[in-house]
């Protein structure tokens, strides 16, 4: 079974990876130390033709026998023994008493001396010289001691085995600690991070250490915290402002109530605050109904319904819309004439969506707008770097602007430049107006104009970022 911790898992893979080392460094090691043992005994018995050759030439055969027999004594007490064939083919055991007297292949070509290995009958191993019979008379010798090269090299084994062990212990297991701490040091205060993640914030960073897996999932980490940081003081915020957006039409509507339901309100001041209730009501609706127009977009563009628009004629209509507001306020709405030969504004996007963008930005420009103020509706091709060609939609006032350094915070959610949050607004009239572009796959951004005013633009691609499907499950805006 394997270990559950990395640590055991790490020792686990640097013991086989040691195992298998050693055996194979063993084993190479084995076959080396057998060959040399082997060519040892080979040439221990090679130096012994020199004898028998000089015997067989110099005595006559029953003198050499003897002499072979006598100097052969030490291969006899070795196990060892020695035959030799007569040139009529007859064998005879001169030393030893061998299980079988097979006589081995001699010497070919113009080798003089045949050395290699037999095995006799009874399955034991010997190593062999055989000298050309051309040397001896026509007679054949064959001089044999047994093959102890396999336990010799075993042998010599043993003891290095022993030391490589040793050296893998001393180093090997130091070396697993550390690379293990190295690798689950950071793990583990990645852990414990994480644990505490949900009810607490991390106050400062992990340290980045540990191998490059571990240094770009601590990055990961600590960019998630980061963002968590953030996302939750956004929240906080938002409920902050929440509370204060609901307690002023809650108040309004505990207070007219009351006073109708103790009398204090009756005729026309009933009826006056009946419809002050109404309109609470209808604010706080408004209210909940652009937070979940915000959640939902925030989940992606897949409630968007594409179709061809023409930038021109929204504008044109979004002006006829707000006339009788704009009217009733003072404020002139102009939405230019297209100059001949301008290029044309069609692009693919969702009416209904593109309707709020134009609809929320012009009710902002009409909050802020005295008697005598102007609104300005204009389309146009838009190409920007690192963009797709696109469609520029901007509703431009002159009024007061937005205050400095809030052209960014203008579209977070729930904010307002008013600090004491007097407006009628809810304060998520651009929030939705960002999220609605950047689901075409478009953005939005605001600025100051001179000599005093402000400008909102609209990007949306000619060919947007969103599926386009008309699949009647994908919902409405």
């Amino acid at each position: 079974m394997r270990p559950r911790s990395l640590t055991g898992r790490l020792v686990l893979a640097f013991g086989a990876i040691s195992l298998a080392l050693l055996v194979s460094v063993s084993a190479t090691l084995f076959f080396v130390l057998r060959e040399q043992h082997q060519n040892q005994a080979k040439q221990s018995l090679g130096a012994q033709v020199v004898w028998l050759v000089y015997a067989v030439n110099s005595q006559k055969a029953n003198q050499w026998q003897a002499t072979i027999v006598d100097e052969g004594s030490q291969i006899a007490s070795d196990d060892g023994y020695i035959l030799a064939q007569n040139p009529n083919g007859a064998v005879r055991v001169l030393v030893g008493s061998p299980s079988s007297v097979e006589i081995p292949p001699g010497p070919t070509g113009s080798d003089t001396v045949a050395i290699g290995t037999t095995t006799t009958s009874d399955g034991k191993s010997y190593v062999y010289v055989e000298p050309s019979s051309t040397q001896t008379k026509g007679w054949i010798f064959v001089m044999a001691e047994p093959d102890r090269s396999r336990q010799q090299a075993i042998g010599d084994l043993l003891g290095g085995v022993v030391i490589m062990l040793m050296v893998l212990v001393a180093v090997g297991l130091p070396t697993a600690w550390l690379l293990s701490r190295s690798v689950t040091g950071p793990m583990r205060r990645l852990a414990q991070a994480a644990r505490e993640l949900p009810t607490r914030s991390i106050d400062s960073p992990l340290p980045v250490e540990g191998p490059t897996e571990v240094r770009d999932l601590t990055e990961r980490f600590n960019a998630m915290t980061y963002a968590l940081a953030a996302i939750r003081g956004e929240e906080s915020q938002m409920l902050a402002n929440l509370r204060h957006d609901l307690r002023t039409p809650l108040t309004s509507i505990a207070g007219y109530a009351e006073a109708i339901a103790d009398g204090t309100a009756s005729g026309d001041r009933a009826a006056d605050a009946a419809r002050t209730i109404a309109q609470e009501a209808q604010r706080l609706e408004r209210l909940v109904g652009e937070l979940g127009l915000v959640e939902r977009l925030r989940e992606g563009p897949a409630a968007l319904r594409p179709e061809q628009l023409s930038a021109a004629k929204l504008i044109v209509e979004a002006a006829e819309r707000f006339e009788k507001r704009a009217t009733d306020a003072g404020v002139a709405i102009d939405i230019g004439s297209p100059a001949p030969g301008e290029a044309d504004t069609t692009f693919t996007g969702d009416r209904l969506a593109v309707e709020r963008i134009l609809q929320n930005l012009v009710e902002n420009a009409l909050s802020v707008l005295p008697n005598g103020g102007h609104i300005w509706l204009r389309a146009a091709q838009l190409t920007m770097p690192g963009w797709p060609p696109g469609i520029s939609i901007s509703v431009t006032d002159d009024g007061p602007g937005f205050p400095p350094g809030t052209t960014t915070k203008v579209f977070e959610r729930f904010f307002r430049a008013d600090p004491s949050r007097t407006g009628s607004g809810s304060g998520l009239g651009l929030a939705i107006v960002r999220e609605m572009a950047r689901a075409h796959g478009g953005e939005a951004w605001a600025e100051n104009v001179a000599p005093h005013g402000a400008r909102v633009t609209v990007m949306l691609p000619i060919v947007p970022a969103m599926p386009l499907s008309n699949d009647p499950a994908a919902g409405g805006a």
